[in-house]
């Protein structure tokens, strides 16, 4: 058979890049990165191991409903008019003796989650929520009580960039392809790199300066930046005039907060940062200081990314051409915007479970706080939640303490997983709908803003091999069942005419490129006319919002505890070849890493005896504990250990992954308890763990 090609959407991670597919037959034969996008043909590794979603011997293969008890694994084989019924009257019966705000939804966030709100907002449900609680809400929010803004508002212009700062952004592991290609294209034209982590990163590795600080002090680091740049006058003063409101207040606050004093906490020379800020002064306005991506960490974490934007504030690099630039929409084009699904249905009424909007003020109603909405399945406050779906995320290997979770899961009526593989949530579920994988299911058009914003579509590279269904057509299934007829629609040609009816842009117009550009060059706000969104129109260092809500914008530092004795600060993250849990079992990448491994300090090591592929066991304060070889090395500082994120999620379905490596957020017992008030995301790296030699 001749091959094909076609464009479509990587489904890998939540980048969701743009692809070319290469199909001979029914048999995906290539995946690139869309040539006719920054990625230029690139693409990671977990891009390319896209076709092990499709031949995984372990994928769920039709529609389930359990018989036994929840995580016990007997499911009885479903059509899928059963399953929708099942699910619709389950679901109508928990709205007719509860309320429609009962119901909860989670997904991993993303460009396709029109249809998810949607559907909730038919149910009738205030409680639409996502899985950022464990990954960039404080940042989110940060942005917003700085800026008005929320993160996504802002466009990283690396490419014409001076220098960029990575603090909490391994970059070049957890990977954005087209911003990877970017900055490798500003460093080659001159751009400076800097790397602030607790260990040496891939990213780390490819730095001018690479600062390996204690952990948790990010803050105390970033304060003494702000303190250089204000005592020795380093900062944008004509910026700062213009669109700063509160510099007095932070000149006052900042005093204290020298390098000196820094050095003592973060391991940092004071000349060393002194320097560093001088090359920042330098670059000025072209800068970028990334506010971090996966932010859960600490519980002062919402100042890291707060002070970040202050940062980048003083170096007026916000709104500028190779710094923070504001991102462009389809309005600033000229143009109109995609339909919204959403827009079907009325908004509806009543208190968020999670607290969102009344309890907590100073936080964005959007996705919520998914850890407080969990709270009130278990206490009823405000009310019980009842139903619960789950869209692609796991929250049970997302979040902490995955016993909680169960625990509190029990006093659901409805427990709904639609998903493309096994998770330790589906194997927990009432009702496991199965989702096609990316490769063998089309979604709705979505929006891109940025400097140059865009239209973009995934299409169906291979028809499914089995029992299977689009995330489209399960909820338009679901809503047929539910007599929500005007979120069903018939086929994915009536959505998409739907979304572009106002746009002026075809269908057929996605075929050339698999995207729709809406201007031809980037689209730069003019910065002596930049606006913000702040109740004060400024860029605000004293924040209306939250100094409102009680909270102090500018927090006096507090030191951190340090481990003691045998004890280590336990932190995790990404790398090149796994995408959280989701990726453990797929066949091509569980053999590029199929376990993680722990990273120890060498001298650390060397005192507990522990060698380079020694067997280590380490343990929580739960009861949990796990072995795995140690990485000695003298690139991660010695109060911590790390390990990449998303092993041993427990599921017996997933043949290869089963059993295999060590799960950090099993060892994080009371995890969902422990959460930033400021900010609102989990803080997941304020736990300590033992570890000892086998």
């Amino acid at each position: 058979m001749a091959t094909t090609s076609s464009f479509s959407v990587c489904g890998m991670c939540t980048v969701r890049c743009p692809i070319q597919v290469d199909v001979d037959g029914d048999e995906v034969t290539f995946i690139q990165g869309n040539p006719h996008s920054p990625l230029k043909g690139a693409l990671c590794a977990r891009g390319g191991a896209g076709p092990g979603l499709i031949k995984d011997s372990d994928r769920i293969r039709h529609p389930l409903i359990r018989e036994g008890e929840r995580g016990e694994g007997k499911w009885r084989k479903a059509t899928w008019d059963e399953a929708f019924a099942h699910v619709a009257e389950k679901l109508k019966g928990v709205v007719e003796q509860y309320g429609a705000n009962t119901v909860l939804w989670s997904d991993r966030s993303g460009p396709f989650v029109d249809m998810y709100k949607a559907f909730m907002k038919g149910v009738g449900s205030v409680n639409y929520s996502n899985h950022d609680v464990s990954c960039a809400r404080n940042v989110h929010h940060a942005a917003q009580s700085v800026t008005g803004y929320g993160r996504t508002d802002f466009a990283y212009d690396f490419k014409n960039a001076k220098h960029v700062v990575l603090q909490t952004r391994n970059i070049f592991e957890a990977i954005n392809v087209a911003e990877v290609n970017n900055l490798l294209d500003g460093m080659a034209d001159g751009c400076k790199l800097t790397v602030i982590d607790i260990r040496a990163t891939i990213t780390a590795g490819k730095a001018h300066r690479f600062f390996q600080i204690r952990p948790g002090s990010d803050q105390a680091f970033n304060l003494a930046v702000i303190n250089e740049l204000v005592e020795k006058n380093l900062y944008d003063a004509k910026y700062v005039k213009k669109y700063v409101s509160g510099f007095d207040a932070l000149k006052n606050y900042i005093g204290e907060y020298t390098p000196e004093w820094a050095e003592a906490i973060t391991g940092v020379k004071a000349k060393d940062l002194r320097s560093f800020v001088a090359e920042l002064a330098k670059a000025k306005p072209a800068v970028i200081w990334h506010p971090g991506w996966m932010t859960a960490r600490y519980d002062d974490s919402f100042y890291v990314s707060r002070t970040a934007y202050i940062i980048n504030a003083l170096l007026g690099s916000i709104g500028s051409k190779g710094g923070l630039a504001i991102g462009a929409k389809p309005a600033d084009c000229g143009r109109k915007g995609l339909k919204a699904l959403a827009e079907l249905f009325p908004k509806p009424e009543g208190k968020r479970a999670d607290g969102v909007g009344w309890k907590h003020t100073h936080f964005d109603a959007g996705p919520g706080l998914l850890h407080l909405a969990f709270k009130a399945i278990e206490t009823g406050d405000p009310y019980p939640v009842k139903a619960y779906f789950a869209c692609r995320h796991d929250p049970m290997q997302a979040l902490p303490d995955p016993d909680a979770l169960k625990r509190a899961f029990a006093s659901l009526d409805l427990l709904v997983a639609i998903t493309f593989s096994w998770s330790a949530t589906a194997w927990n579920a009432d009702v496991v709908l199965p989702m096609s994988p990316y490769l063998e299911r089309e979604s709705i058009i979505a929006s891109k803003s940025g400097l140059k914003p865009q239209f973009f579509v995934r299409q169906r590279a291979v028809a499914p091999r089995y029992d299977t269904k689009a995330d489209w057509e399960i909820l338009t299934g679901l809503a047929k069942a539910m007599g929500m007829d005007k979120l069903a629609f018939d086929s994915i040609e009536d959505i998409w005419a739907y979304q572009l009816q106002d746009t002026g842009v075809s269908v057929e117009d996605f075929q050339a490129k698999g995207f729709v550009s809406l201007t031809d060059k980037p689209i730069y706000h003019d910065r002596d006319k930049l606006k913000f969104k702040t109740p004060s129109g400024s860029i605000e260092v004293i924040s209306e919002k939250l100094e409102k809500a009680g909270i102090p914008s500018l927090l006096p530092y507090k030191e951190k505890t340090s481990p003691q004795g045998d004890q280590f600060r336990i932190t995790f993250g990404r790398c090149g070849v796994h995408t959280q849990g989701h990726t453990m079992n797929n066949p091509i990448l569980h053999e590029q890493m199929p376990e993680n491994v722990l990273w120890i300090n060498a001298q650390r090591a060397a005192d507990m005896g522990i060698a380079n592929g020694d067997v280590v066991q380490i343990a929580g304060n739960n009861g949990y504990s796990g072995k795995l070889k140690a990485f000695v090395t003298e690139f991660i500082h010695p109060e911590a250990v790390f390990m990449v994120h998303g092993f041993d999620d427990g599921v017996p379905a997933e043949t290869r992954a089963r059993g295999k490596g060590v799960a950090d957020h099993r060892l994080m017992v009371g995890g969902l308890e422990k959460w930033d008030p400021a900010g609102g995301a989990i803080a997941m790296q304020e736990h300590f763990v033992t570890v000892s030699k086998v």
